[in-house]
């Protein structure tokens, strides 16, 4: 069977520490893809702050159209909302029967892991690749020991969607912080600026 990671996010805008992300799932793993899920528009946040998903997954497929190993998916833009992560692996799973579909997420989601819905049956069904996060309280250690949780030796990006975001509202250049295309798309749509 095919592995395929899931790297779920808002990507709002997707990032070069995203990249470093998916980039050592595929090489330093069992998986074979990295899927880049795009999370629909949340109705609790500030529209100002979050980009229309249309955007935002546009961005995703320019900082990878030439990486066969990563692939932009828009699942949950049809999908009941708000969408939960069981629900978006079950659908996966059950569409595409012949892969295997395991979860990406910071260590720090462990600790708040048991707030998910089903979180017993992400647990009992899927694989959870877990990356290290600079401030992060201890890894709960159930979680830790849990034969489904992988914990990675990614490397830690002390970058954010946030802080890029504030840099371009700020008049700085986010050149290296970006894939070139993306911030040549983020430049001429005049996105972030207020």
């Amino acid at each position: 069977m095919k592995k395929v990671g899931l790297f779920f996010g808002s990507f709002n805008p997707i990032h070069v520490g995203h990249l470093i992300i998916a980039e050592y799932m595929v090489e330093f793993t069992d998986m074979e893809q990295v899927w880049f899920v795009v999370s629909p528009r949340n109705p609790l946040k500030k529209k100002e702050t979050l980009l229309n998903e249309l955007q935002r997954i546009k961005m995703v497929r320019m900082a990878i159209e030439y990486d066969t190993r990563f692939k932009a998916s828009n699942v949950e833009f049809d999908m009941p909302r708000p969408s939960y992560t069981i629900d978006t692996l079950v659908h996966l799973s059950e569409k595409y029967p012949k892969i295997e579909f395991s979860l990406i997420l910071g260590e720090d989601n462990l600790a708040t892991l048991h707030k998910w819905k089903n979180y017993e049956a992400l647990l009992k069904h899927y694989k959870l690749y877990t990356y290290p996060r600079v401030y992060q309280d201890a890894t709960p250690a159930a979680l830790a020991n849990h034969p489904s949780v992988i914990l990675t030796e990614a490397p830690i990006v002390e970058l954010s969607s946030t802080f890029i975001r504030q840099a371009i509202k700020d008049g700085k250049t986010i050149k290296h912080m970006v894939p070139p295309q993306v911030g040549e798309y983020i430049k001429e749509m005049g996105f972030y600026k207020k």
